[in-house]
C-alpha cells in the first residue's frame, strides 16, 4: 500500500491527496503533527534519498532556526534526525513511499508512475 507522509493543511499535500483520489490509488496517511516521525524512518529516507531531498531549507521553520541551530543540525545525520523529529515541518512534503519507491514533493508525473 502507498503511504503518504506530511501535514494535512499543506497545499502540496492537498494536491497530492486530490491526485491520488482522482487516480483511485488507495493510500495510508501519516500526519507528522499528530503522529510525529521516528528516527528509523528518517534514517532510511536520508540514506536512500539524501539530506538535500528531505530537508526543506526554503520553509519558514528552517529559516526561524538560529544560525547555530542550523549549523548543528547539519553537522551529522544524528543531529539532523533529531532536528527533523523536533521540527517535522522541515521535512519536504509530501513524502510518498510505495514498494521502496519514493516521491518527495508534489510531482504529478512521478505520482502517476506509482500506480
Amino acid at each position: 500500500m502507498l503511504k503518504i507522509y506530511g501535514i494535512k493543511n499543506c497545499s502540496s499535500m492537498k494536491k497530492a491527496f486530490d491526485l491520488l483520489n482522482e487516480l483511485s490509488i488507495p493510500y495510508e496517511f501519516h500526519d507528522y503533527k499528530k503522529q510525529g516521525i521516528d528516527a528509523e524512518t528518517l534514517k532510511r529516507w536520508l540514506n536512500q534519498l539524501g539530506q538535500e531531498l528531505i530537508l526543506n531549507k526554503k520553509g519558514t521553520t528552517w529559516k526561524k532556526l538560529s544560525e547555530q541551530e542550523q549549523k548543528e543540525a547539519l553537522e551529522n545525520q544524528d543531529n539532523l534526525i533529531q532536528a527533523l523529529i523536533a521540527h517535522s515541518s522541515m521535512i519536504k512534503r509530501p513524502v510518498i513511499e510505495k514498494d521502496e519507491q519514493y516521491v518527495v514533493g508534489f510531482d504529478e508525473e512521478k505520482i502517476k508512475a506509482l500506480k
